[in-house]
């Protein structure tokens, strides 16, 4: 085929294709997963934090459940939440009782835009869980490194895997854990990372509370498009 025919062609197709289009072509795929933990290399994504690190006593793990019976691997976030803060601490802690599991910042940013919600696979304990969405910082004061939170309630009922839709819409600002009282509206193209947590206090009525150990698996967790 000579050159001049090839670009030929080529314009056929494009105009074809163009005469083809739709707008759904330019939606993102309906689902998109984001963490899927089915191996160990998925632990290395992943950071634990507990009140242990300011002289509380809760604790935290995070390992990979080997699959059973053909099904895939699940990753269990467990530990023991106290109220007890060591003696002799330097750390003025005002409360104690929290443990969290947070993912380490992506390369780059994960692009939600297009996306509506975001979806856990999860079995637990019947706790209340905390969700949190991090993105880029644009709220915060300049100069502050800390990236903006966003965090919404899950709560996880007890030894039935379970699928947990949150809108996005429904995550609220906030900032070192306290909900900021302003019109604020997330940037989901700009996502930096995400975490798991809960307290030994508080939630939303019905669900397990208090100190005590805590235990939840989680298959993935995905971001959805549910609105057409």
């Amino acid at each position: 085929m000579s050159r001049f025919r090839g670009l030929w062609q080529a314009s056929v197709n494009a105009t074809k294709r163009a005469l083809l289009w739709r707008p759904e072509d330019l939606l993102p795929p309906s689902e998109r997963y984001i963490f899927k933990f089915d191996s160990k290399e998925e632990l290395k994504r992943w950071h634990l934090y507990a009140d242990s690190e300011f002289n509380g006593l809760s604790s935290a793990s995070l390992h990979i459940q080997e699959p059973i019976n053909g099904s895939s691997g699940t990753g269990v976030f467990s530990g023991n939440l106290s109220l007890e803060v060591s003696e002799g601490t330097k750390w003025n802690i005002s409360r104690s009782g929290f443990c969290r599991m947070r993912s380490k910042k992506f390369d780059g940013f994960i692009d939600m835009d297009g996306y509506d919600t975001l979806a856990l696979k999860v079995k637990g304990d019947g706790r209340c869980y905390i969700s949190t969405i991090y993105t880029e910082n644009w709220v915060n004061s300049p100069g502050q490194q800390e990236d903006n939170s966003w965090q919404a309630f899950v709560y996880v009922p007890k030894d039935n895997w379970y699928i947990a839709k949150i809108p996005l819409a429904r995550y609220l600002p906030t900032w070192r854990g306290n909900v900021i009282d302003a019109e604020l509206e997330m940037n989901p193209s700009r996502v930096v990372g995400m975490s798991l947590s809960l307290n030994a206090e508080g939630g939303i009525p019905g669900s397990v509370s208090g100190p005590g150990d805590f235990r939840v698996e989680i298959d993935w967790i995905k971001a959805l498009r549910t609105l057409s």
